[in-house]
């Protein structure tokens, strides 16, 4: 019988193993040389929360679930009820097709349908493929309609950057790996249900601001980040334990944003605090109302945007 998760795709390449999981295009693990670099779930689970998935055709909150399009206004349904939010896109719980299977590269594809709260119909691509710099995933949005549509992209991960080995203490996790986010702003969120509220300097919010290395301690974190320092044009997150060990995350200036979440679920030890999500994000939180960096993709059009996890 197919597993709760979809069918188990594996690919490997130089010391990588990846294993994706058909709902939801989800990375349900993936590894290096042994060594988890996002936190897996079982294949037969339903998958917790958002996991891994790939997030389309928004990432992230849409407020109320209500926006204006083109001068015409939708409600999508509330997916996060308790925050009354419409959260991460349409394709969390769809069903993938093959398009492309190989033994270090699988191509995915799903169709949104036009629906109430989105009218459009728009194929979604992703690719996830492993070298010897880790594994790349890229998301093509194709505008199957006739109409003009809005769209942004990210994926979800939980980046595990190894056992830590020093301190002895019985700190979750997270709080003991140091973490590099080479972000000078901000977006800030009312409290309750994370809607935003301004982008803000870092400096101005000290315990957000990692653009010199630190550990993370025990400081909570759900927020959007911008101002981004590149090289190359690439932005660069980085998460070490104090043995060494770590993980990161790279992209383009097609991300012009990165939401970070330190999983905070008290009460729950076996999953508070255990990896930090890192989601690169083609547009912010509420850009379907607030219209930053957000894609209009016409007739016919597509847009693609990548990231990538690799090994230190």
């Amino acid at each position: 019988m197919t597993p709760r998760s979809g069918r188990q795709l594996r690919i490997a390449a130089h010391g990588y193993e990846a294993v994706i999981a058909s709902v939801g295009a989800s990375l349900r693990s993936l590894t290096h040389e042994g060594r988890d670099l996002v936190v897996p779930f079982a294949a037969d689970e339903v998958r917790p929360g958002y996991r891994g998935t790939t997030l389309a055709p928004w990432p992230n909150r849409i407020v109320d679930g209500r926006y204006e399009f083109d001068g015409v206004e939708h409600q999508l349904a509330l997916t996060e009820p308790a925050r009354g939010q419409a959260l991460h896109g349409l394709l969390s719980w769809a069903e993938y097709a093959d398009r492309v299977i190989e033994d270090d590269r699988v191509v995915l594809v799903a169709v949104i349908e036009p629906q109430t709260g989105y009218p459009f119909r728009v194929e979604v691509e992703t690719e996830y493929r492993l070298d010897e710099n880790g594994l790349q995933q890229t998301v093509t949005a194709r505008n199957l309609g006739t109409d003009a549509a809005p769209w942004g992209t990210g994926p979800h991960p939980y980046l595990v950057a190894g056992p830590s080995t020093g301190s002895g203490t019985q700190s979750p996790p997270v709080d003991e790996w140091t973490l590099l986010l080479p972000a000078s702003a901000v977006l800030t969120v009312t409290p309750d249900r994370l809607s935003p509220v301004a982008v803000e300097p870092v400096s101005e919010h000290p315990e957000w601001d990692f653009q010199t290395s630190r550990p993370i301690g025990d400081v909570f974190i759900d927020h959007a980040f911008t101002g981004l320092s590149r090289t190359d044009g690439i932005a660069e997150v980085r998460l070490v334990t104090d043995a060494g060990t770590g993980v990161a995350m790279t992209w383009d200036e097609r991300c012009p944003w990165v939401q970070i979440h330190t999983a905070d679920n008290p009460g729950f030890d076996d999953i508070h605090r255990i990896g930090l999500a890192v989601e690169p994000m083609t547009c912010p939180p509420d850009a379907f109302n607030s219209g930053t960096d957000l894609v209009v993709l016409e007739p016919g059009a597509e847009h693609s945007a990548d990231w990538r996890i690799r090994a230190l």
